[in-house]
């Protein structure tokens, strides 16, 4: 196609994070990308650490760890432009190094020294390390990222204090990496009921009172693996509150604005994708004796592909922005972002299902595995409802819904 996106020509990178993109494109298309399909069928829970530690190795586990510390220090622009990369070769391998920044984000927003330094050197080693963020239930979803909602929580996972340190109690479900994760942020419960008392807490994984539970047979981002983390009893010392005892709530609201930022990105690859596939296709498959994208239904698909692909990204780049300028993260940007961008990737996929046709609906053409991860981003970092909820409450000026 003659189009191409060149992530490192974005003019607001400084010339260590353009090289780093330039890399980044290369390790996509030709490590990320050739195994996709393959890695869709591999058996639930396992992972590709082959591929994990060549994204390692160029530095996507410590993307956004300063570079005092080591880390590549990129901004949120470098890692949105970085897994919009990934996820438009294999959405689940964005995943896999997204819930890993993910655990780091709580520890980056609070800039707790003590915890930074006992935590973020364990993805600065010459082996990947990597750590999820544990907040879904199997009962509760919303009611543990809506405020309002905080007392109808059910079962809620607890924390509840014994000397210098807390106990920790529940089932967490549906956690990216937590089959594979050496360390997890984890929201419990202070309170004794709901999610009033939300706080956030940095748990090692490898211990006595955790146990991996279900591992989860997804339909998409099979690559990256997902399962429960079962907390009975397991200890986590008193300096491993991040922030303030019930202050998840604040924190969640301010890691969620950040990451629906990377989410847009993730659903503006998978949206990409599917409109090269469909670009290839209409390229090189004649009907009626012309090119398919000469005819003009065709040509009307693949324009309105191309709008929404140019849309989500025109609209996490000015989250992306917001996010590197103003703190705290605004809430509208990001939310508007990511419901765009997730409805981009689903009416991206089935618009090239369409296009292509038979070909497509054989397994071994791949779509069916775009099409099953285009429905992933819209369930993960807020459901179109729950976005609806933050956006009209900015609109409205009462934010407090959230």
């Amino acid at each position: 196609m003659t189009y191409t996106h060149n992530p490192a020509d974005h003019p607001l990178l400084d010339s260590s994070e353009a090289d780093f993109l330039r890399d980044v494109v290369a390790f996509a298309r030709e490590e990320v990308a050739p195994g996709a399909a393959e890695r869709d069928s591999i058996e639930k829970g396992q992972l590709d650490w082959e591929t994990v530690r060549k994204g390692h190795a160029l530095g996507l586990l410590r993307m956004a760890i300063p570079r005092d510390f080591g880390g590549l220090g990129l901004s949120q622009l470098g890692i949105a432009l970085t897994l919009e990369e990934l996820a438009a070769a294999d959405p689940g391998m964005a995943l896999v190094f997204g819930a890993t920044g993910l655990f780091q984000t709580p520890l980056l927003i609070c800039e707790n020294p003590r915890l930074q330094e006992k935590y973020l050197p364990a993805f600065l080693g010459p082996d990947p390390v990597l750590a999820c963020n544990a907040v879904a239930e199997q009962l509760n979803g919303t009611d543990l990222v809506l405020p309002q909602q905080a007392p109808y929580a059910q079962d809620m996972t607890s924390a509840r204090r014994s000397g210098g340190e807390y106990l920790l109690n529940g089932t967490k479900r549906y956690i990216t990496n937590a089959p594979v994760a050496t360390y997890a942020t984890i929201m419990a419960n202070l309170d004794d009921s709901g999610s009033t008392g939300l706080t956030c807490f940095v748990t090692e994984l490898e211990q006595d009172g955790v146990t991996r539970g279900e591992i989860h047979d997804k339909v998409g981002y099979r690559t990256a693996p997902a399962g429960e983390l079962i907390l009975e009893n397991a200890r986590v010392p008193e300096e491993n509150v991040i922030g303030d005892e019930r202050g998840g709530w604040d924190l969640n609201v301010a890691i969620g604005n950040l990451t629906r930022v990377t989410c847009a990105a993730v659903s503006t690859g998978i949206a990409r994708h599917a409109l090269d596939r469909a670009v290839a296709w209409a390229g090189t498959r004649r009907q009626g004796g012309r090119l398919l994208f000469e005819h003009q239904m065709s040509a009307r698909k693949l324009a309105d592909m191309s709008a929404r692909v140019s849309a989500a990204r025109a609209l996490y780049l000015d989250a992306v922005l917001k996010a590197d300028t103003v703190i705290p993260t605004p809430a509208y940007e990001p939310a508007v972002a990511k419901l765009v961008a997730d409805r981009a990737a689903i009416d991206n996929a089935d618009a090239a299902m369409g296009l292509i046709g038979a070909a497509a609906f054989q397994r071994e053409d791949g779509m069916d595995r775009v099409l099953r991860d285009a429905y992933g981003p819209r369930i993960y970092e807020g459901s179109p409802e729950a976005l609806a909820l933050v956006i009209t409450g900015e609109l409205f000026g009462v934010p407090e819904v959230r």
